[in-house]
C-alpha cells in the first residue's frame, strides 16, 4: 500500500465558476466591536456556535473567559465548541488538557441547569471508551435536561458520540429531524437566502437647461423686431391713422395667438423628436448593436420579465413586440444607470421585474405610451396656430398696402425694408424665445417626472427589500435544517446496510456543492448552497462504505445515488488540490480503480468583503463542508490503513477522567 497523502498548491487560472448560477453575501447579524465587553464577545461566539461556525466561536469565547467572563453557562458553550464537528481523535494533546482543566472547574460553578448540562457533558466524554451497559445513568440525566441543552449536545457532539451511547440516543434524534426538517415554513422561504441583496433605486435625472443661451440673444432680436415694427405700424398711422390702428390690433392678437399656441406646438414636437429617438434604439440581437456585456444582460432581464408579466390576451412573444421600443428605451436608461457600479444584473432584477409589470399595469390602464401621446399636439392647437400665422402675414400686407397708398415711393421702400427687418428679427426672436420657453416647460415636466419615477422606485424597492428580510431563513434555521438533512441521510444509510452505531468504527460526511447551483452566506460564515452533494463515509471493521447523493436543499429531494465499498488497503493515497482562483479539490486514489476527483468548495476571493481574511474564511467554509474531519480520517486510513482503525476503535480511545 502507498501510504501517500498531499497537499498541492496549483497555479493554474481557469474558470472555477462555471456552474454557479447566481452567489450574494448577506450582511451579518452577528456584530462584533473592537471596545466590546467579554459579556458582548461571548454572546457573539453563542451566535457563531449556533450558526455552524464553531471555529470562530472557540475564538470569541475563549477571549471572554481570558477577560474574566466564565460560569457554567459560558463554559458548557466553550465546551461544545471545542467538539463540534470533530471526532475526539481530532483533538489535540493541548486541546485535551484543557477540557481536563475545564472539568476541574465544574465544582466551583454555582448550581443550575447549566452546570448541570456541563456535567452530563463531561461525562458523556469519559462514556466513550465505557462498556454500553454503564451509559444509561449518564443518558436518563441528558434526556433530563432542557431541550434546547439537549439538542444542542447531541448536534455538537455527533462525531464525537458513537457505539451504544449513540444507539440509545438515535431514535430520538431521527425523530426531532423529521420533525424540524421542514419547519418554519423551509420550502417557502430557502430561495430568499440565494436571492441578491438588492441595489438601491435610481432614476435618470432631468437634462439641463439651455434656455439660457437662448435667452442672452433674445433681447437685441426682440429690440430689432419692435424698432421695425414700430416704424410700419408708424408710417401706416401717417396715412390712414383709423385702418392702421385696426391692423395693429389684428397682428397683435394674431401674433399673441401665434405665441401661445406655438410654443407648446415646438415643445411638444421636440419633445416627440426626443422620444423616438431614445427608444428607437437597436436590440442587443441586432449584429449592429455595440453594447457591452452588461448592457446585454440587462436587456436580456427586460427581454424575461417582459415575457413572463405580458397582460391578459397577450402571448409572450406578442407582447414584446408590442412592447420592443419602450424597453429599449428603459434597457438603455438601467444599463446607463449601474454600468459603472461593478454590480451584477441580479441586484438590479428587482427594479426590472418592477418596471415590467409597471409596462403592463400602464397597458391595462390604457396609458402604456402616455409620454408620447401627451407630447403630440391637438388638431386644434395646430389649426388655431396656422390660421393665426396666416392671419398675421395678411396684416403685414395690410399695413405695407396703408403705407403704399400715402403714394410716398421713398417712405414705402423705407417700410418694405423696415417689414423686411421686422420679418427676420420676429422670427429669429420668436425662436429665442420659443426655445427658452420650451426648455423651461421640459424641465419642468422632467423634473416633475424624475421625482415621479423615482419615489415609485424607491417604495418598490423597500417592499422588495422588506419582503426578502422578512422571507430570508436566519444562519440558524439554514443550519437546523442542514443538519437534518445530514441526520436523515446517516439514518437511511445504516438501515440501508443494516448497521447499528456499535458496528462503527468512525462515520464522517463530506458536504459539496452540486453543479448547478446558487450560493450564499452572510458575512464571516460559510458558503451555503441551493445544491449539495452528500458523501458519507461509515468505518467498519470490513471496510469502508461510500454512500453518495445529489440533494436539492429547497425541498430536500434526492437523487444519483451511488454507492461503494471498499476495504482499508484498497484506499493508497489521498490529495487536496489548493488554489486561490479555483478552490479546493480532493483526490481519492483507490488501487482497483481509476482516481476520484471532489470538488470541496469553489474560489470566493473575489467575494470577501474588505475586512474579511481569505484564509480564515477559506478554514471556515472546509470546516462547514466537513472536510477536515473527513481528510484526516481518509488520510489516517491510506497511510496506516487497519493499524490506523484499531488505534481509533472507540474501545481503544483514551479514557477521558472528568477532574473531580
Amino acid at each position: 500500500m502507498n501510504g501517500g497523502t498531499s497537499v498541492t498548491h496549483n497555479a493554474a487560472a481557469y474558470d472555477s465558476t462555471v456552474g454557479i448560477q447566481a452567489e450574494t453575501v448577506h450582511n451579518s447579524n452577528v456584530h462584533i466591536y473592537a471596545n466590546a465587553s467579554p459579556q458582548d464577545k461571548y454572546e457573539v461566539g453563542v451566535r457563531y456556535l449556533e450558526d455552524g461556525v464553531p471555529s470562530r466561536a472557540r475564538d470569541m469565547i475563549s477571549e471572554a473567559i481570558a477577560h474574566q467572563h466564565d460560569g457554567a453557562e459560558v463554559r458548557f458553550h466553550w465546551v461544545l465548541a471545542m467538539l463540534s464537528g470533530r471526532g475526539y481523535h481530532d483533538l489535540g494533546a493541548e486541546e485535551v488538557q484543557r477540557l481536563h482543566q475545564a472539568s476541574g472547574l465544574v465544582g466551583t460553578y454555582a448550581e443550575g441547569e447549566w452546570k448541570e448540562a456541563l456535567r452530563v457533558v463531561f461525562e458523556l466524554l469519559a462514556m466513550l471508551s465505557t462498556a454500553t451497559g454503564e451509559t444509561g445513568r449518564v443518558v436518563e440525566r441528558l434526556r433530563a435536561l432542557s431541550p434546547r441543552q439537549r439538542d444542542a449536545i447531541l448536534h455538537h457532539l455527533d462525531l464525537v458520540l458513537t457505539g451504544g451511547l449513540k444507539d440509545s440516543l438515535w431514535a430520538e434524534n431521527r425523530e426531532r429531524s423529521e420533525a424540524a426538517r421542514f419547519g418554519n415554513d423551509r420550502v417557502q422561504r430557502v430561495w430568499a437566502y440565494f436571492e441578491h441583496e438588492p441595489v438601491g433605486p435610481r432614476a435618470l435625472p432631468p437634462r439641463p437647461s439651455a434656455a439660457a443661451v437662448s435667452r442672452a440673444a433674445l433681447p437685441v432680436r426682440a429690440g430689432l423686431f419692435v424698432v421695425a415694427t414700430a416704424f410700419v405700424w408708424v408710417s401706416a398711422l401717417v396715412v390712414d391713422p383709423a385702418l392702421a390702428v385696426v391692423e395693429l390690433l389684428v397682428a397683435l392678437g394674431a401674433g399673441g395667438v401665434v405665441a401661445h399656441f406655438g410654443s407648446r406646438w415646438w415643445s411638444d414636437e421636440r419633445r416627440l423628436k426626443t422620444w423616438n429617438r431614445e427608444t428607437h434604439i437597436p436590440h442587443a440581437r441586432d449584429p449592429a448593436y455595440p453594447g457591452d456585456g452588461f448592457t446585454n444582460r440587462v436587456r436580456h432581464s427586460f427581454d424575461y420579465y417582459f415575457s413572463i408579466r405580458a397582460p391578459y390576451g397577450y402571448a409572450p412573444h406578442e407582447w414584446l413586440g408590442h412592447t420592443i421600443h419602450i424597453r429599449n428605451s428603459l434597457a438603455a436608461e438601467i444599463a446607463l444607470l449601474y454600468r459603472e457600479s461593478r454590480i451584477s444584473v441580479d441586484r438590479v432584477n428587482w427594479l426590472i421585474r418592477f418596471l415590467a409589470e409597471d409596462a403592463r399595469d400602464r397597458h391595462n390602464n390604457g396609458n402604456l405610451f402616455g409620454h408620447h401621446n401627451r407630447s403630440q399636439s391637438s388638431v386644434l392647437t395646430k389649426v388655431l396656430c396656422v390660421v393665426a400665422l396666416i392671419a398675421l402675414g395678411i396684416t403685414t400686407l395690410a399695413l405695407l398696402g396703408t403705407v403704399a397708398s400715402g403714394g410716398d415711393v421713398s417712405q414705402m421702400l423705407l417700410a418694405f425694408l423696415a417689414s423686411a427687418g421686422a420679418v427676420w428679427s420676429g422670427i429669429a426672436a420668436a425662436s429665442s424665445w420659443v426655445e427658452a420657453r420650451g426648455e423651461e416647460r421640459r424641465l419642468a415636466e422632467e423634473t416633475q417626472e424624475y421625482h415621479e419615477r423615482l419615489t415609485a422606485r424607491q417604495v418598490a424597492y423597500q417592499e422588495w427589500k422588506s419582503y426578502l428580510d422578512a422571507t430570508r431563513p436566519s444562519e440558524l434555521e439554514m443550519e437546523t435544517w442542514l443538519t437534518c438533512d445530514k441526520t436523515l441521510f446517516v439514518d437511511e444509510a445504516l438501515r440501508h446496510y443494516q448497521l447499528t452505531w456499535r458496528d462503527l468504527i468512525t462515520h464522517t460526511i463530506l458536504m459539496t456543492p452540486a453543479r448547478p447551483y446558487k450560493r450564499g452566506r452572510v458575512k464571516g460564515g460559510p458558503w451555503r448552497y441551493s445544491r449539495y452533494s452528500f458523501r458519507l463515509f461509515l468505518v467498519t471493521q470490513d471496510g469502508v462504505r461510500e454512500i453518495s447523493t445529489e440533494f436539492d436543499f429547497t425541498d430536500a429531494k434526492r437523487g444519483n445515488e451511488q454507492r461503494s465499498n471498499y476495504r482499508f488497503d484498497a484506499l493508497s493515497s489521498v490529495q487536496v488540490t489548493e488554489n486561490s482562483h479555483i478552490g479546493y479539490d480532493l483526490e481519492l486514489v483507490l488501487t482497483n480503480g481509476p482516481a476520484r476527483n471532489i470538488r470541496v468548495k469553489d474560489a470566493d476571493t473575489h467575494q470577501l468583503a474588505p475586512d474579511e481574511n481569505a484564509q480564515e474564511i477559506a478554514e471556515i467554509n472546509l470546516s462547514a463542508a466537513g472536510f477536515i474531519h473527513t481528510f484526516r480520517l481518509l488520510e489516517g486510513i491510506a497511510a496506516d490503513g487497519k493499524g490506523w482503525i484499531e488505534r481509533n476503535n472507540p474501545n481503544n480511545l483514551p479514557s477521558f477522567r472528568p477532574v473531580d
